[in-house]
């Protein structure tokens, strides 16, 4: 059996679960079960692998014109000669259009997992018929796939850029800030008060740059960038390892191509060298 597929044709939906046949994949906490004979399985034999783990089950597109669905699993259960991977091996690896497939079921999955149960009353939810929605009949919550808006921001001071590291980060690598926008704020507010909180550094003139989905597990990544206007550099403790000033001549280990914090850097040494920008794979 093999079903490995290239990527074609990709329309993003919500096919009916009583159709019968298609593509499915299997997802657990971020990770999907896959092998040589790729991850897109035979719907119908991929159930019968995982029928005891399977949680919850969603239509999630149509590939060349094949409805793919997600399966979510209870456990991450073993298969002979299959493994489990996560969507940054994909994305590493420049595969993006399985990447874009595969943050969906991923973000569809987690939501369908987090959404079981009533988180008013406790009781079982229900899958609405005909739209994405979890619903409990007795007290009429309703739930929606969400996402969770969050900022990335490039602070430069001429020919240099400020980039912090995280003690979760691979040795050596430095990144834009980022945080999450909180309630009641706006997103320009946000990047204020972040880079404010995480290297207590004062900028000006922000401004809105691109976004990209980031399902790790569901957000939104707004990307700015902003000019310094004052303050030195004291890292937040918890959050910022370290911060530095960091010369485009000499820029130390950035995050992953593709990712919208290597191209908010990547843009701007371009447009302060004159380079061709790069560009933001959508």
């Amino acid at each position: 059996m093999n079903t490995q597929h290239t990527t074609t044709h990709w329309q993003q939906g919500m096919p009916d679960i009583s159709t019968q046949g298609g593509l499915a994949v299997a997802h657990c906490r971020m990770r999907f079960l896959g092998g040589v004979q790729g991850l897109l399985l035979p719907r119908e034999w991929l159930r019968e692998q995982c029928a005891e783990q399977i949680i919850a089950e969603q239509g999630i597109g149509h590939l060349n014109g094949e409805a793919v669905f997600v399966f979510e699993l209870a456990e991450p259960l073993e298969l002979p000669n299959m493994h489990w991977q996560g969507m940054r091996d994909f994305m590493l690896e420049g595969q993006l259009s399985l990447f874009r497939i595969l943050a969906f079921a991923s973000q569809i999955g987690t939501w369908a997992r987090q959404h079981r149960f009533c988180g008013s009353c406790g009781q079982p939810m229900q899958q609405a018929q005909g739209h994405r929605m979890m619903q409990c009949e007795p007290c009429r919550v309703q739930e929606y796939p969400r996402l969770s808006p969050s900022m990335i921001v490039v602070v430069t001071r001429g020919d240099e850029i400020l980039l912090g590291r995280s003690p979760r980060f691979v040795e050596g690598m430095y990144s834009a800030l980022a945080g999450y926008v909180e309630p009641n704020e706006t997103v320009e507010h946000c990047v204020h008060r972040e880079v404010r909180e995480e290297v207590s550094v004062e900028i000006k003139n922000v401004r809105y740059i691109t976004s990209q989905n980031w399902p790790f597990p569901h957000s939104l990544m707004l990307g700015y960038h902003a000019e310094y206007a004052g303050g030195e550099i004291v890292p937040q403790p918890e959050e910022i390892e370290d911060a530095q000033w960091f010369s485009i001549y000499d820029l130390p280990r950035l995050p992953a191509r593709n990712s919208i914090a290597r191209y908010l850097i990547e843009l701007y040494v371009a447009q302060r060298l004159g380079r061709p920008e790069p560009v933001l794979p959508s």
